[in-house]
């Protein structure tokens, strides 16, 4: 039985660790060629590898996606491998933890080129093999931070904030071209920029186990939870679906205040 991504070609951002590695294995399960774009080459290579291993196919591209010439020689390479590029999924962000006044201009400009000005130009690379399809997708990787703030991330939630928006207006204005853009916004997920954000307070276990108790599922996400949806959002699964987000979190964002605990047996 054939995948539902089968003679597909996906490009994903972030694709060494987390979320986005969930996203590149689960892909190339469903058949597509990936090309796996990030900047640790020892990790990705490795995943790479393995997903070769398993019968799938994957290449892993060194990218820094706060450079434009990275971004477009990504592109370009995985056109030069695998012919064109209908599936584009920006995941790569970084999360950093601290209050806005302590933030420099490059501070900001480094947060806000990787998780959102990023989105920009890997769609302004890709749009020419984009709208060659007759369906092509455009999945981004938003947050809950897209929708609600969080303690010392200021830079961090006006970027998710964006990448939400930006998602609605890529979805509008190329839907004349068969481009469906859609946003995931996940919410605590197990993940190294979770961790990254965590180990920013004084006790981090138990800050997450405090957070995780406001979940009305009472767990963490893993990367596989997130790239479940990324899939739905890359097929015909959901046709007639764009500039729409999908919120991934539990039930987190359903209420004003939630205790696990209390219902503890």
């Amino acid at each position: 039985m054939a995948g539902k991504l089968e003679n597909k070609v996906a490009w994903v951002s972030g694709a060494n660790k987390g979320i986005g590695e969930g996203i590149a294995r689960l892909y190339a399960a469903e058949g597509a060629k990936v090309a796996m774009i990030g900047r640790t080459v020892s990790e990705g290579e490795k995943i790479a590898q393995e997903i070769k291993e398993a019968g799938g196919e994957a290449f892993f591209f060194r990218c820094d996606v706060t450079k434009e010439e990275d971004i477009k020689a990504s592109i370009e390479e995985t056109v030069k491998r695998y012919g064109t590029v209908d599936i584009l999924v920006n995941n790569a962000g970084i999360v950093d933890v601290k209050m806005l006044h302590e933030y420099t201009v490059e501070d900001w400009d480094w947060v806000m080129d990787l998780n959102v000005r990023s989105i920009f130009l890997s769609f302004k690379y890709a749009f020419p093999y984009l709208k060659e399809h007759e369906h092509s997708y455009v999945v981004n990787l938003g947050s809950i931070s897209s929708f609600v703030g969080q303690d010392c991330t200021p830079v961090y939630t006006t970027s998710k904030g964006a990448v939400l928006n930006l998602s609605k207006s890529i979805g509008l204005d190329y839907a004349r071209y068969g481009i469906r853009c859609n946003c995931v916004c996940p919410g605590i997920t197990e993940t190294p920029m979770l961790r990254t954000h965590l180990n920013a307070e004084k006790d981090p276990e138990a800050h997450y186990k405090n957070r995780l108790r406001r979940v009305p599922l009472g767990r963490q996400l893993y990367p596989d939870d997130i790239a479940k949806s990324c899939l739905f959002f890359s097929c015909e699964d959901s046709a007639g679906v764009t500039a729409a987000s999908l919120i991934v979190d539990g039930g987190y964002l359903a209420c004003a205040e939630w205790d696990t605990a209390k219902y503890d047996d």
